[in-house]
């Protein structure tokens, strides 16, 4: 794995960045900006360079603070205004920096300063190839600069990464968790002041277990929307492809699955290029909801991938919460409200599908950046669902079987570049919801998202079609099932 491109803050690669602010909008000098092949419309990607894992994600004085080797602001989660390249000073040259997160220290227990800002993060030793965890602190969120006390934990070990820092208001302490990679374990950790860490319990394995862990995070969600009955809910990044969850009851201490938990991985995201999701912790106190956002990305081809102005972006904005199905307590991801401001030129479908493969009356995109929510009936047999990226002889096929319940997403014959290992489809279990299917589906650029029944299930993949590849196509093997569609177009928001 090539972790040295997957580190926060990564001051050795800041040269891979452009110097100054560059706001949506604000610096269209030239008809090329941000219209380089591949990049996305309404998905944040850096100006130049790589990005990697989000770290530091917090919600603090009106705005959404975000991390990668860079920094990027938002008071919406739509339009971003990416910041002076971030820079991490004091280490020595054999100091790397891995993906971690920040904090606002506001009541001054590191001793840098009220509300100081704290990144918490994997001191990577170059030669030793040895992972433990240290702190930067800074007064501007921009420039943080290395505590001399580092590293605050260290197990002498190569695989402890990627830690999660929060206040826990109950025992006022802080709470880290971080990944014993190979081990397939969570450490917490508690702290007064982030600089003396005492370990207190370890979760796993459990679930899926078969390479990797890393990049956990750590969040408490409402149940049914009750905001007085809630769990905790814990994320885990695995086998460098795909994110698990576990639902359970924290005490500061230590993390309980909740009683009936399934013994099978429940997976974040059941697509194709989803990973290392941070939440954003409100310092403002204001938020009502949680929300999370992903690197839309996956290691066997993430420096394979063609896009020109650099590699890598970040998935649509989502808002979690937790409900109750007779399975059991499910984690479910909706993209956020915000996006509807992006929409225009709607087109409504209501009709039953006739056999064969139809196009969509009243939406032809010349682009791929638009937003398709349909419903379709379950209730006679039959295979239905949408050609998308359609050109050139190639195409996204995502198919749904009433009989099986299989969604099957194909993108095997959809990138106009070779892309090492790229070509794969998924294959998964969908439960019709009152004899229905939801499917609501954001295309971009180089990507498809889809949320299936509410968020219930979700769907990421990257796709790189060609620039003739723009048709959409609606198709059924048989006739009897009805459609009700909206669609949109969106609008780019570096425009």
């Amino acid at each position: 794995m090539k972790y040295y491109l997957y580190s926060l803050l990564g001051g050795i690669i800041n040269t891979l960045l452009l110097a100054g602010t560059l706001s949506a909008g604000a610096q269209n000098n030239t008809d090329s900006l941000y219209r380089e092949p591949y990049r996305p419309q309404y998905h944040f990607s850096p100006q130049k360079g790589w990005i990697g894992d989000p770290c530091g994600f917090m919600y603090y004085q009106g705005k959404y603070h975000m991390y990668w080797w860079g920094k990027v602001e938002s008071s919406d989660l739509v339009h971003y205004q990416e910041i002076t390249p971030y820079a991490m000073t004091g280490a020595d040259a054999n100091i790397g920096y891995f993906t971690g997160s920040a904090v606002i220290d506001k009541n001054n227990t590191a001793g840098f300063g009220k509300d100081a800002y704290i990144a918490a993060y994997t001191v990577f030793e170059k030669d030793s190839k040895k992972q433990a965890q240290g702190i930067s602190f800074s007064h501007d969120g921009k420039t943080f600069h290395y505590y001399e006390g580092n590293p605050v934990i260290d197990i002498w070990s190569t695989e402890f990464r990627d830690p999660t820092v929060f206040w826990y208001e109950p025992t006022q302490q802080w709470v880290m968790v971080v990944a014993k990679a190979l081990e397939k374990k969570i450490k917490f950790y508690t702290s007064p002041d982030l600089k003396n860490w005492t370990w207190a319990s370890d979760f796993g394995p459990v679930g899926d277990s078969e390479k990797s862990w890393e990049c956990p995070d750590l969040f408490q969600l409402p149940v049914d929307g009750n905001s007085d009955e809630k769990k905790w809910v814990m994320v885990v990044s695995v086998n460098w492809a795909q994110e698990q969850y576990f639902i359970g009851d924290f005490d500061g201490i230590s993390f309980k699955l909740v009683e009936n938990h399934p013994t099978e991985p429940l997976y974040v995201d059941k697509g194709l290029d989803f990973y290392a999701s941070r939440t954003f912790r409100d310092f403002d106190h204001t938020l009502d909801s949680t929300v999370s956002m992903g690197w839309v990305a996956t290691w066997d081809y993430a420096q394979f991938v063609p896009s020109e102005y650099g590699k890598g972006f970040w998935s649509v904005p989502r808002t979690l919460e937790l409900k109750t199905y007779k399975e059991g307590l499910r984690l479910i991801q909706q993209p956020v409200e915000q996006l509807k401001k992006l929409r225009y030129q709607p087109v409504a479908v209501n009709r039953s599908l006739s056999p064969g493969v139809q196009n969509i009356p009243g939406f032809a995109p010349g682009e791929n950046i638009y937003e398709l929510d349909a419903s379709f009936s379950t209730d006679v047999s039959n295979v239905f669902g949408f050609n998308l990226c359609v050109g050139d002889g190639r195409k996204v096929v995502v198919s749904y079987d009433t009989d099986s319940h299989n969604l099957v997403i194909d993108r095997t014959h959809c990138a106009a570049v070779s892309i090492p290992k790229f070509s794969r489809m998924s294959y998964t279990r969908v439960e019709p919801i009152d004899n229905k299917i939801r499917l609501h589906i954001f295309v971009d650029k180089s990507s498809v998202e889809i949320f299936a029944n509410d968020g219930k299930e979700v769907f990421t993949l990257l796709t790189y079609p060609g620039e003739s590849q723009t048709g959409i196509e609606v198709f059924a093997q048989r006739k009897g099932t009805r459609m009700v569609l909206n669609a949109w177009m969106l609008r780019s928001i570096w425009k």
